[in-house]
């Protein structure tokens, strides 16, 4: 594993066209497809109103925080979002959240800084963020991943989430599925 030189760090809500920018990279991997639930041409159509509520709301406050990997020269080569949803509402899957929980979304790293340790970093600085939360205490946070990533899977569990055994349909292909894994709050924290 190479030296990590970026900095990890949450976006500023006037960066909405470096969150674009990026979201719209992701998109364009080959394996979007399987990781992410919008098409780039959906991305592409989105106002710059929609990018600027996006990165302002995932800059402060306890809603959403969206975490970068900024190289030396300043291009983001990847990230991490996490929500909080709140205990008696509905997620994405229309299905109940029975208490509040952290929501991993939007993991993306560049091709070419995969394996270097920057996914891992981006995800430490996640978890920490979500275990700094008060009022109420996070006790879990879960992501979903799609049946056919199975490197994105194989990722998760090296990292320490396991899989929940709740598994919904992928919103729009009936046929495709969506696989939850849960990453519990350490003891220590």
């Amino acid at each position: 594993m190479s030296e990590i030189r970026h900095v990890i760090r949450a976006v500023r809500g006037d960066e909405w066209a470096k969150v674009k920018e990026l979201r719209i990279a992701a998109l364009l991997d080959p394996a979007a497809s399987v990781a992410f639930l919008e098409t780039v041409e959906q991305a592409q159509e989105r106002s710059d109103e929609f990018w600027q509520g996006r990165a302002e709301g995932a800059s402060h406050g306890r809603a959403a925080r969206q975490f970068v990997a900024e190289a030396p020269d300043g291009t983001w080569d990847g990230s991490v979002t996490v929500l909080v949803e709140e205990g008696g509402t509905t997620d994405f899957f229309d299905q109940a959240v029975e208490q509040t929980q952290g929501h991993v979304v939007g993991v993306f790293v560049r091709s070419g800084q995969r394996g270097t340790g920057l996914t891992e970093a981006l995800f430490a600085a996640a978890l920490e963020w979500v275990w700094g939360l008060e009022e109420p205490v996070l006790e879990h946070v879960r992501l979903f991943v799609h049946e056919e990533n199975a490197r994105a899977g194989a990722f998760y569990r090296r990292y320490g989430f396991e899989p929940s055994g709740t598994v919904v349909p992928v919103p729009g292909d009936t046929g495709a599925k969506e696989l939850e894994y849960v990453y519990r709050r350490p003891a220590a924290v």
